[in-house]
C-alpha cells in the first residue's frame, strides 16, 4: 500500500528524516519532483500519489477528503518508525493535517506539520461552493494558475486532467472542517502575500491546531507562490527540518 500511495524522489538509508508532500487540488506527485535539489541530501523527499492521475489513472477517486486521509494514514504506517514531516499545499494542507491527526491517534505523530496556502479547518465553513460545470472549474483553476491554460486548451490533455480536478474540487467543497483536537507537534505555516484564497491573518489560525509552537512565513506571490519562490521556500524548509532533527534527537 505504501508503494501505491507514495512516490520516492529521494529516499536512501541515510534519510532518517522524510518529508512527505501532499499536492494541491488537481495536482500530482510530480509537483514535488525538483525538491530534492533544494533540500539537504539527508532528507528523504516523498510525494503522495493521489488516485485518478499520472500512473494511478485507473484508480477510483476517494469518496471524501477524510476517507483519503484514512487511506494515507494507513499507507504511511510503515514509515512512522522514521522522523516524518508532512507538507501540504492548498487542499494538500487539509489532507496532511487530517493524516497528522490520524497518526497522532495511533500514537505515532509526525515530527512536524507544514501547511501552505490553506485556512485552518475551523475557518473553512462557508468559504466555497461547488463549481458545478466543467467550465466553471477550469475558470477557477486558471484564476490561480494561468499556466494551466495550455493544458485545458488541448482536448486530449483536458480529457486526461479534468476528471481529477473535478474530483478534487468535490473533496474540497465536501470537507466540513470544524473543530479538531490540537496536535502535539509544531506547525509551520507558509503563504503568499497576495494569495486571494487565504490571508496571512487566516493562516495564523493554524496556531490553534497545536499544543506546540507555530510559526508563519509569508513569501511574495499569489496562491501558487511556491513555484516562483521555490528556492526561498526550500531554504526555509531546510532550516525547519534541521531544527526538527536536532529537537527530536535531544528528546
Amino acid at each position: 500500500m505504501e508503494e501505491q500511495w507514495v512516490r520516492r524522489y529521494r529516499d536512501d538509508d541515510g534519510c532518517e528524516t522524510k518529508l512527505v508532500c501532499f499536492p494541491h487540488a488537481g495536482g500530482s506527485a510530480s509537483a514535488y519532483r525538483t525538491w530534492p535539489l533544494g533540500l539537504p541530501s539527508d532528507i528523504g523527499v516523498l510525494a503522495v500519489r493521489y488516485p485518478g492521475r499520472e500512473d494511478r489513472l485507473g484508480d477510483p477517486f476517494p469518496s471524501g477528503l477524510e476517507a483519503l486521509a484514512d487511506d494515507m494514514a494507513d499507507a504511511l504506517g510503515g514509515l512512522t518508525r522514521h522522523r516524518l514531516v508532512l507538507f501540504g499545499h492548498s487542499m494538500g494542507a487539509s489532507v496532511a493535517h487530517e493524516v497528522a491527526l490520524r497518526l497522532q491517534e495511533r500514537g505515532r505523530p509526525p515530527a512536524a506539520l507544514c501547511v501552505s496556502g490553506r485556512c485552518p479547518p475551523h475557518a473553512l465553513d462557508g468559504l466555497r461552493e461547488y463549481f458545478g460545470t466543467d467550465e466553471e472549474i477550469i475558470a477557477d483553476v486558471m484564476r490561480f494558475d494561468a499556466s494551466s491554460a495550455a493544458v485545458f486548451a488541448d482536448p486530449g490533455l483536458r480529457e486526461l486532467v479534468l476528471p481529477a480536478v473535478r474530483a478534487d474540487y468535490r473533496l474540497v467543497d465536501g470537507y466540513p472542517g470544524g473543530s479538531r483536537p490540537p496536535l502535539d507537534c509544531p506547525v509551520y505555516g507558509y503563504t503568499g502575500d497576495s494569495d486571494s484564497e487565504v490571508t496571512p491573518e487566516q493562516m495564523r489560525g493554524w496556531a490553534d491546531m497545536t499544543h506546540d509552537v507555530f510559526r508563519l512565513r509569508v513569501l511574495p506571490g499569489g496562491h501558487f507562490y511556491l513555484k516562483a519562490e521555490e528556492a526561498a521556500l526550500l531554504a526555509d524548509l531546510s532550516d525547519v527540518l534541521g531544527h526538527v532533527k536536532r529537537r527530536t534527537k535531544a528528546v
